[in-house]
């Protein structure tokens, strides 16, 4: 099992790459951000996008692995972002990692005037939206003419560092994006029930994970493709559970979810005065400590 943290996009640069490199010192396995325009209750405060902060946190680090978690059709389009994650790519020396789905009803939704795709939409876009992603990155041109994406003789050369591309890590729990996992990624990831994850109660949480972990297994089988080639990541910090008050409690949660499969748990950096606002002392005993009490 590994462990990576989600650093927010809130920080000026002067401040944030000190939590990047220390992220690194920490030995984390990645370090990841989320790819909005804002951001639940941080919409008025600082919020810096993506893309220029994991180049210059690729730029103020040697080994951990980087990437967005997650990015979504809501405001990308697959030919921008296929020239944006090479670049990133090839500037980390190899080392991004792109978790996509096929977002939300928040901010990103409306942000550029249109209005709320219904769910239905959503997953038609991303359905057309990942293939194309997945051929851009992978073809020095590409022409394809899509209902919602489409490329002309888009060139995309040289292509990603990580052959044949960077790794897909899918957001999904509904039968169209667990499908579009099991076809297109190299990793799977999860929050918990999708419909409310703080309402289900700790005791039952890692049960919710357990049906979804299941039904990607059933993907996988449909597909003919054996489910443990996906990595299983799990994003700490929407359910009611609190696996960062303690050591102790960060053990015990971590062994349950490892029993239930899943490979790579993301917690949150520290963000005082948010739903984020965890001790950052006891954080990095979790960071260095905390997997190797799992045993």
């Amino acid at each position: 099992m590994r462990l990576s943290t989600v650093i927010l996009p809130i920080h000026r640069w002067s401040e944030g790459q000190k939590i990047w490199r220390r992220a690194e010192e920490l030995g984390f396995h990645a370090a990841y951000t989320y790819d909005h325009l804002s951001w639940r209750s941080f919409r008025d405060e600082p919020w810096f996008g993506s893309v220029p902060t994991l180049t210059a946190a690729a730029c103020a680090t040697e080994r951990i692995r980087l990437g967005t978690l997650v990015s979504s059709p809501n405001f990308r389009h697959p030919v921008t972002l296929a020239k944006e994650l090479i670049t990133l790519d090839d500037v980390s020396g190899g080392r991004i990692s792109l978790g996509i789905g096929a977002g939300g009803t928040g901010f990103d939704a409306t942000a550029l005037g249109q209005q709320a795709w219904s769910p239905k939409e959503r997953a038609d876009r991303f359905g057309e939206f990942l293939p194309l992603l997945e051929e851009l990155l992978t073809n020095g041109t590409t022409t394809r003419e899509g209902a919602y994406y489409s490329a002309v003789e888009a060139r995309n050369i040289p292509g990603c560092v990580q052959r044949p591309r960077l790794p897909f890590y899918v957001a999904a729990t509904g039968p169209r994006g667990l499908r579009l996992a099991a076809e297109h990624g190299q990793g799977w990831v999860t929050y918990g029930d999708p419909k409310g994850p703080a309402e289900v109660p700790v005791a039952q949480a890692p049960a919710v994970i357990a049906r979804q972990v299941e039904k990607l297994t059933a993907a996988c089988e449909q597909r003919g493709r054996n489910v443990g080639e996906l990595e299983k990541l799990l994003l700490q910090g929407s359910t009611a559970e609190q696996p960062l008050q303690s050591v102790d409690a960060f053990v015990d949660w971590a062994g349950t979810y490892r029993e239930l499969g899943i490979t790579e748990l993301v917690v949150h950096w520290p963000v005082p005065d948010s739903i984020f606002a965890n001790d950052l002392d006891v954080f990095e005993r979790i960071a260095t400590d905390g997997l190797r009490q799992l045993g």
